[in-house]
């Protein structure tokens, strides 16, 4: 009996796991279907507005100088732009900064350093702080894992001449996309999101988001939503919405490109997508009430529930990962063929779709798109390996458990010479990397039980799996003991030379 009852959980998990992977067929269907309604610029605006760059950043000594050259390098008229460095850091960031700053001072830019008090609201409360006195009449917001492009603006501002406009979001593209094979299958997991989800939402009429930088803002569209707030932590999404809410609409410019370094070390990468998961979750619970309640056309409302809770396909997932065993020793009870005709399909449809919407993205931006095939499994493997951490924090946002916003670090990684481990910041590795190396060897035996019931056709699956788990665990701790033993030997090296100073911050 008691099979039974495990046996009807996990086909209850595995539809909606079912459910929420087809729905990335549906967001290839609008990519396409709504090509011929992408955004297109009528008139410039004459004469130019007055805008207004803010660059939020907390302890990124690495990055803040090419942040702040690269935002005073912008094309546009200077007695129409000003810059506000947002800066909250606690280390030498803040020395960097304000010595770049001066020096651009002196060339005649606008440019402010700005310091609080406290870091009340994290990101958020830097921009709500920063935009109290913030001249322009649309403000920009670049993190500090971005370059601005020079024409940045040009390319954007104009499309604020519809004053039913409230914000532009401009397209993600990475600096170090060919670092290692994690930032390889970031990027694919990443140009999903940008090339085929926001083009497919917004050229079909849905809400997309603003994803924190590289947009373009009408200062009167934040206002009017209530401003940024710091009850979620991705304050981006949270505002995004309250806005559209509100009646303002968003572009998307799938083709103008914004530069970023995504993160290299994968205690990072997990912290910044726990990060992400969370504030979804988050959001979804205060906003999708107000949503579906709204007079909003339905097709918006079914994307948005899609969209705000997604991440609780990681949730799914892991319990889909435990209740693989039972379900193994139920398909020899009650017979394969039965099994075969009901749960194969579901999980087939699930992982072609996953592949199939990120192989989408690839063949849109890239004419070599072909040679990414060989990610897809990688790929697959790495949103499993993801599911233990953003699992917790889905858990942590369903039960209102309050955790600080931890930013991701950057080193200023931009080619494949470059090298991280020597570095000050590092991401932080936790308890929950035994549960993954516990996974990794679940799996294991469960091929090894496959194998010896002449069951395989799970084979394939249960090592995507096995892979995804053991990747994340082992790389985890991989990168945690090659920076301890750089940093010793670095330590050894300069203690040699008596550089005392260089120890400690080697350190």
């Amino acid at each position: 009996m008691l099979l039974y009852l495990f046996l009807l959980i996990y086909f209850c998990v595995l539809i909606t796991v079912f459910i929420y992977s087809s729905h990335r067929y549906h967001m290839v269907h609008l990519y396409y279907k709504h090509q011929k309604d992408k955004p297109e610029l009528r008139d410039k605006l004459n004469p130019l507005p007055r805008v207004t760059v803010q660059l939020p950043i907390y302890n990124e000594m690495y990055v803040v100088r090419r942040l702040i050259t690269a935002a005073c390098g912008i094309d546009y008229p200077k007695d129409l732009l000003d810059i506000q460095v947002l800066d909250d850091s606690t280390d030498e960031t803040t020395a960097a900064a304000k010595e770049c700053v001066r020096e651009f001072q002196k060339e005649g830019h606008d440019i402010q350093h700005i310091r609080r008090d406290n870091r009340e609201g994290y990101k958020s409360g830097a921009l709500a702080n920063g935009l109290s006195s913030a001249k322009g009449e649309f403000i920009a917001v670049f993190d500090a894992d971005f370059v601005p492009q020079a024409d940045i603006l040009q390319r954007t501002v104009h499309y604020f001449g519809d004053k039913s406009v409230g914000m532009v979001q401009s397209c993600w593209t990475y600096i170090n996309r060919d670092y290692s094979l994690l930032t390889r299958i970031q990027s694919i997991m990443l140009d999903g999101h940008f090339i085929i989800e926001h083009t497919a939402r917004n050229w079909s009429g849905r809400f997309f988001n603003f994803n924190g930088t590289a947009g373009v803002w009408r200062k009167e569209a934040i206002e009017t939503a209530g401003g940024w707030q710091h009850d979620t932590l991705t304050e981006d999404l949270d505002l995004s919405y309250r806005a559209q809410l509100k009646g303002w609409r968003f572009i998307y410019l799938k083709d103008e490109k914004s530069p970023s370094e995504i993160p290299v070390d994968i205690n990072a990468f997990k912290s910044q997508q726990s990060r992400w998961a969370k504030g979804s979750i988050q959001t979804a619970k205060k906003l999708l009430p107000s949503i579906l309640r709204s007079k909003l056309p339905m097709k918006v409302k079914v994307e948005a529930f899609f969209h705000l809770t997604n991440n609780m396909s990681y949730l799914l997932m892991l319990l889909l990962s435990l209740l693989m065993y039972p379900s193994m020793v139920a398909r020899i009870n009650i017979g394969w063929f039965q099994m075969i005709v009901t749960d194969v399909p579901f999980l087939l449809v699930a992982t072609t779709g996953i592949s199939f919407f990120y192989l989408c993205s690839q063949k849109e931006a890239y004419k070599d798109w072909k040679s990414r095939l060989i990610y897809m499994p990688l790929l697959m493997s790495l949103g499993i390996g993801l599911s233990v951490n953003n699992s917790k924090a889905v858990l942590e946002a369903l039960f209102n458990r309050e955790t600080e916003f931890k930013r991701t670090p950057k080193y200023r990684i931009e080619a494949r010479k470059d090298r991280w481990l020597g570095k000050k910041y590092r991401g932080e590795v936790n308890l929950l990397v035994l549960v993954e190396l516990l996974l990794g060897i679940y799996f294991t035996f469960n091929i090894y039980f496959a194998y010896i019931n002449k069951i395989y056709v799970s084979i394939p699956f249960l090592m995507i799996f096995q892979v995804g788990f053991f990747y994340v665990a082992f790389l985890s701790v991989y990168q945690v003991i090659l920076r301890g033993i750089f940093s010793s030997r670095l330590a050894r090296h300069l203690l040699s030379k008596n550089n005392t100073d260089e120890v400690i911050a080697a350190q």
